[in-house]
């Protein structure tokens, strides 16, 4: 191995969504940060995110009142100290971000002062949701991503894919395995490459590419659920995968999503022939949990024999909807659709993934200087389903808390050691590129039909049976072939594939966003579903 294929940095955060570069951006005055990026810096989910941020800025409001809204919207599995933590910390953080110069929506009060304006989702009793007109995720992840660009301390490899973590032979002093550094892909030279850090933070986001049909962009496939797994991490609840009402049904934007905002600013769901059917659900209507609403409409679906339903907000003034939703109007304008004047198609898709890698109220894993912040951790908040703009939140307040964790204790951990070399002397390149794309297609089709909204005992084994052969062939290409960003992604995808399937099979008991036909109710007592490696 040559010497331009050995980088060495204080702190490798894998991963450029909202809760890396908030970590990288905190860290940065005190130390050398590096931030891998598998595309462009600002290409993943949190780009997209059209909602907003959740935080009592109302003096009407609570952070008691947050606590609840997301305990409830957890349907009863939510760890309320980690919920308390986060909420009662939402303020600080995002004022952090305004510091910054984030841009957040105001309005002019009757008695001529100006304020956030705060919109209403899913979930919420209150007004708590700060945004950027319906492009909030564009605005905070290119204002971060500008800071990053800027500073000195931080060095950005964007088109690389972290392979897997390194540990360390020795423990440390608990006993426990320590990180040292990562196997990492050029993917412009086709190359492996290490990177020699003494801590490392995994922001990769969450795992929805597993799926069919999903709201999220390509790259969201879980490396790092996989990597930490496979590096001796527990993991929980990865049986609960939020489905987002919401996205919109056309063959031009299969993964548009449209934000949870419409139906807080007073959207209706609708039948084909026009009628409302979220009153027959649930008292809440429109403005029930996530969970609740992309069950009723899987069922109208399933019910009617219709290919989808209809969001229609086209009784509101045409000015308020291209005001408030600017981004949406335009793209529905490009492909035909008038959300001022007709109903929206739409159909549930897999947006969010709320079990990942347990992590303490540091961000910190189960190995030694390794953390995991944003959609790959699993740190109580979100429960059995995830209350609407509480995601970003979470990035934010873990990005601040796990690097006040490392700016703390980075300078009591050693140098890493000489990292050991990638060995592909036994691979060759691969003629059978097929294999990889049918694999890829069999996957997120049958997690679709055997792992979907409303799931069996019998679908989930023939979903984990088919995995394991999978697993096989994927083990023996990725023996045998040197890597590609497809094998990489496919490899990591059939791993959280398998955690999933196995919480799924774990949890005896209909829950939030687990719906299964063999256990329809709620157990009385109940927790998180926890995988050891």
């Amino acid at each position: 191995m040559n010497a331009s294929t050995q980088h060495y940095t204080d702190i490798l955060i894998i991963g450029s969504g909202v809760a890396g570069l908030s970590a990288a951006l905190r860290l940065a005055p005190f130390h050398q940060v590096t931030i891998l990026s598998k595309s462009s810096l600002s290409e993943g989910a949190s780009y997209y995110a059209q909602g907003g941020i959740a935080a009592v800025f109302d003096n009407a409001d609570s952070i008691e009142s947050h606590v609840e809204d997301t305990l409830i919207a957890g349907a009863g599995i939510c760890e309320k100290e980690a919920v308390e933590f986060i909420a009662s910390n939402a303020k600080n953080c995002v004022q952090w971000l305004i510091d910054q110069g984030v841009l957040f929506d105001t309005e002019v009060t009757e008695a001529g002062e100006t304020q956030y304006h705060l919109t209403r989702e899913g979930g919420h009793s209150h007004r708590r949701i700060l945004h950027h007109a319906d492009a909030t995720g564009k605005e905070v992840e290119t204002t971060l991503v500008d800071l990053a660009f800027a500073h000195p301390n931080i060095h950005i490899k964007e088109r690389y894919n972290a392979v897997d973590l390194i540990l360390s032979n020795e423990t440390d002093t608990t006993g426990s395995p320590r990180i040292v550094g990562a196997y990492v892909w050029n993917r412009q030279k086709e190359q492996v490459e290490t990177i020699s850090a003494k801590t490392i933070v995994l922001a990769t986001g969450g795992a929805a590419k597993v799926y069919q049909y999903t709201t999220n962009p390509d790259i969201s496939s879980g490396d790092g659920i996989a990597m930490a797994w496979r590096a001796g991490c527990r993991v929980a609840n990865l049986e609960f995968n939020q489905f987002h009402p919401t996205c919109l049904f056309h063959p031009q934007a299969r993964n548009f999503l449209l934000t949870e905002a419409l139906r807080g600013e007073g959207a209706y769901l609708k039948r084909p022939d026009g009628s409302r059917f979220m009153p027959d659900h649930d008292d809440r209507g429109e403005l029930a949990p996530r969970d609740v609403v992309a069950l009723a409409i899987d069922h109208e679906m399933k019910r009617l024999g219709a290919d989808c339903m209809y969001l229609d907000i086209s009784h509101k003034p045409a000015d308020f909807i291209k005001n408030h939703f600017p981004m949406i109007y335009a793209k529905l304008i490009s492909l035909g659709l008038d959300l001022t004047k007709e109903p929206i198609p739409i159909v549930p898709a897999a947006h969010y993934t709320c079990g990942g890698v347990i992590v303490n109220q540091t961000g910190m894993t189960d190995v030694a200087n390794l953390y995991a912040i944003g959609e790959v951790s699993y740190t109580g908040l979100h429960g059995a389903n995830r209350m609407a703009s509480n995601s970003l939140l979470e990035c934010l307040v873990y990005g601040w808390s796990a690097a006040e964790n490392i700016i703390r204790t980075i300078n009591q951990i050693d140098e890493a050691p000489v990292l050991p070399e990638w060995d592909e002397s036994r691979v060759h390149n691969s003629d059978e590129q097929v294999v990889i794309q049918h694999n890829w297609h069999e996957l997120r089709l049958f997690m679709w039909d055997y792992m979907g909204i409303v799931r069996s005992t019998k679908r989930l084994e023939r979903a984990l049976r088919r995995i394991h052969l999978l697993q096989q062939e994927i083990h023996d290409y990725y023996a045998n072939f040197r890597i590609s960003n497809n094998l990489l992604e496919l490899r990591n995808l059939v791993q959280v594939a398998e955690l999933m399937v196995r919480c799924a099979l774990e949890r005896k008991e209909s829950r939030g966003l687990h719906y299964t036909l063999d256990y329809p109710n709620l157990l009385e007592h109940s927790g998180p579903t926890v995988l050891k490696p």
